[in-house]
């Protein structure tokens, strides 16, 4: 019997451009993350002064975010992703010409501004432009072309000092510049990318996304990861590893590395499992072995046992980014434009990645290392028990923009089986539970 020609969904292209873009600019940020510290610090100001200039990037994400989702709703995710990264080239640059603190501060938090702007725009721009059912391997690749950057972003940051301490902001706006040029260039005459920004589409409000219990889960895992990853992992794991571990500065980067390297070995993994077998499973197994890695690091006698931790809380981390990712688009879908609803996922990320570090430092001051990392390790579980009632989002269909409109384009006509139908209506889940 013939078979039936239908579309086998595939990466587009353009979520390709998107992962060498997200590389480029993640190497620039390592470059700079190195180094800013100690070029506040040569302003001649105090450690909280210098902890501002870091702080000041994420509160202005934070706080920006809304609007930035309103930005990605009225001009399209293109137009947001290539401006945003202009203004954060900008402001970079600018940073690299500070004659003052004060200018320092300014430039740093506009950077933030645009930070905000290619951040969202860019997973709305997955979500445009990846077949619903291949979100959560877009997710994985996605973020292992920032995290790849990130490890290589230091090493080239540290050759570039050597010239002077201005180098490294000079540089990560260059390497910006180059970033957003390359996605005007391939995306500009996207086909596909074209029908997703021609299309009127009504914009999906954060209370709506809220209905769905698996929205809600990401929020809270989103949180938790955000507090974990993103703050106390930066800010606490270098003293413990010195203060609590006896162990060297050096260590302390090694252990982050290792972090970093059991994060990378699992994330394209997970990005597929979470395609075939479910996101919630894939959510679910990250948020516990995350746990148990960072119940670990807390309670390691050694530095051996603390590296071993760090590894298994990588790991974790990585399970659980992709399918926490492809839920929010799931749930969004590609028959409305989700700028809200971004900003909104984005807005708990950034705000555990805030308050992590200042509660798990109260912690480690009233109590002990221990109790930080007990705490981390019982918000990954809260965030745990929320994806165990969130409804399943797998999409059982392709999106008919994705599939349909430029299945002659992508070349992925062929013979096989149909796709299911009927199942979801544009990616989303077909209830909320509210």
């Amino acid at each position: 019997m013939q078979g039936i020609a239908v579309v086998r969904p595939r990466l587009p292209n353009e979520v390709w451009v998107l992962v060498v873009a997200s590389f480029i600019i993640a190497i620039g940020f390592g470059i700079v993350a190195p180094v800013l510290p100690m070029y506040a610090a040569s302003f001649d100001v105090g450690t909280t002064a210098v902890s501002a200039v870091v702080s000041a990037f994420a509160l202005v994400r934070l706080l920006f975010a809304p609007v930035g989702g309103r930005l990605v709703s009225r001009f399209g995710e293109t137009q947001t992703y290539i401006w945003g990264i202009v203004i954060v080239a900008l402001a970079t640059g600018a940073c690299g010409f500070a004659t003052h603190f004060w200018q320092l501060i300014v430039f740093r938090s506009i950077a933030g501004v645009g930070s905000t702007m290619f951040t969202v725009a860019a997973v709305g721009l997955l979500i445009r432009l990846t077949p619903a059912p291949l979100r959560g391997r877009a997710s994985g690749l996605w973020a292992t072309g920032f995290l790849l950057g990130n490890i290589a972003g230091p090493i080239v940051g540290a050759g570039l000092v050597g010239f002077s301490i201005q180098t490294p902001f000079v540089a990560y706006a260059v390497a910006l510049f180059i970033a957003a040029l390359f996605v005007w260039l391939f995306l500009r005459r996207s086909t596909l990318a074209a029908i997703d920004q021609n299309r009127s589409q009504p914009t999906m409000a954060v209370r709506e996304a809220f209905a769905y219990a698996s929205y809600r889960a990401s929020l809270a895992s989103g949180f938790a990861n955000g507090w974990a990853v993103f703050g106390l992992r930066i800010s606490l794991v270098p003293l413990f590893v010195v203060e609590a571990l006896h162990g060297s500065p050096a260590v302390a980067g090694v252990s982050l590395s290792v972090f970093a390297a059991g994060n990378a070995a699992v994330l394209m993994l997970s990005g597929r499992l979470s395609d075939s077998i479910g996101r919630k499973p894939m959510a679910i197994a990250g948020l516990a072995v995350s746990a148990v890695g960072t119940f670990g690091m807390g309670f390691s006698g050694t530095v051996t046992l603390f590296m071993v931790a760090s590894l298994v809380a990588g790991i974790g981390a990585g399970l659980l980014n992709p399918p926490q990712n492809a839920v929010v688009a799931d749930v969004i879908g590609s028959n409305a434009k989700g700028g809200p609803v971004l900003a909104a996922f984005q807005m708990v990320t950034d705000f555990g990645a805030i308050v992590g570090p200042l509660l798990a430092g109260v912690l480690v001051d009233r109590f002990s290392y221990q109790a930080a990392f007990t705490v981390t390790g019982v918000i990954m579980l809260i965030g745990l028990a929320f994806w165990l009632v969130a409804e399943e989002t797998l999409p059982k269909a392709d999106d008919p923009h994705v599939g349909v409109a430029v299945a002659g384009e992508c070349g992925v006509v062929g013979e096989g089986p149909e796709l299911p139908t009927g199942e979801r209506v544009g990616g989303r889940p077909s209830q909320p539970d509210a």
